[in-house]
């Protein structure tokens, strides 16, 4: 330190170092293109919907969330959103693990790993018309019942339909996740549990399954979100105004067709909330299956 002829005290330390020392050096730097663009394409925008939500057209700051909970044609569409979400991604998530486990040991893992990934690709709308193609009404797979004397069978436009475009175009995402937590645990565990007499079984519960709960834990939650907001399937291949009503839809309706932006918010708010209050119990709970590291990577 010195001082001035004032009498001030002057660090001369150099500002470049004095940010350094506060962790806000060049390579700090770099992620400020990164958070910026976050802050305005995500963090802006729910601030605004949430404000937004409580400006209803009339009535008090909470108008648009008591509509909301006294009308059952509009909170129906939450429990019939989880009915579509929970199944389809403790599906995806559950078939996920034999399927990567089973294509990480097979020689042309590459061109089977690009096969199942196809519907990633494709989009959901894609899925959802080659569905109504092949499973509906006049679809191939129905005029082969019929040809063959088993008649026809209701596939599509109904819970079924939205139920399989979900697994069609969820499964890649999930397989992918789960094939690269699989392929991140170090063979030579399994290995040492198999000198040690582990049958695969053994070896699967008490070696792979404890390193990749962790891993499906992180699963769960990505491919609930990816579900929950379904929208294209359940509009194209179910029944808007039925069993199938899910809470995008109502959202969609309130901001297009209502003009109602407000509601459309508080809608929106309602539903990212769900979705919190289920990817906050999954991180909760996956410390209930392994304590210890997280995987077990190679070298």
């Amino acid at each position: 330190m010195r001082k001035r002829a004032t009498g001030t005290v002057v660090d001369p330390t150099p500002f470049r170092v004095r940010l350094a020392l506060r962790d806000l050096d060049g390579v700090t730097l770099l992620a400020l293109p990164a958070v910026l663009f976050v802050v305005t394409l995500f963090i802006y925008p729910f601030a605004y919907g949430f404000v937004l939500s409580f400006q209803p057209k009339a009535g008090n700051w909470l108008a648009n969330y008591t509509k909301f909970f006294s009308d059952p044609f509009l909170y129906d569409t939450i429990g019939a959103t989880f009915r579509l979400a929970i199944p389809a991604t403790l599906i995806n998530v559950l078939v996920s693990v034999p399927v990567a486990l089973r294509v990480r040991r097979m020689r042309y893992r590459r061109l089977l790993t690009a096969i199942l990934v196809i519907p990633i690709t494709l989009g959901t709308v894609l899925v959802a018309e080659g569905l109504l193609i092949y499973l509906g009404p006049q679809g191939w797979f129905n005029r082969v019942l019929f040809i063959i004397g088993l008649g026809k069978i209701r596939l599509v436009h109904n819970y079924t339909g939205v139920m399989l475009s979900l697994i069609l175009s969820g499964f890649p995402f999930t397989f992918l996740l789960t094939l690269s937590y699989l392929t991140g645990i170090d063979p030579s565990l399994e290995h040492a549990a198999s000198t040690l007499g582990a049958k695969a079984r053994a070896r699967f519960v008490h070696v792979l399954m404890p390193l990749l709960a962790q891993g499906l834990a992180i699963n769960l939650c990505l491919s609930f979100v990816q579900t929950f907001s379904v929208f294209p399937s359940a509009v194209l291949l179910g029944a808007p105004a039925g069993d199938t009503r899910v809470i995008s839809i109502a959202a969609y309706q309130a901001a297009y067709e209502q003009y109602d932006s407000s509601m459309a918010s508080a809608i929106a708010m309602i539903m990212g909330f769900c979705q919190l209050v289920v990817v906050v119990l999954i991180l909760s709970g996956r410390s209930l299956a392994y304590r210890g590291a997280v995987s077990g990577g190679k070298g």
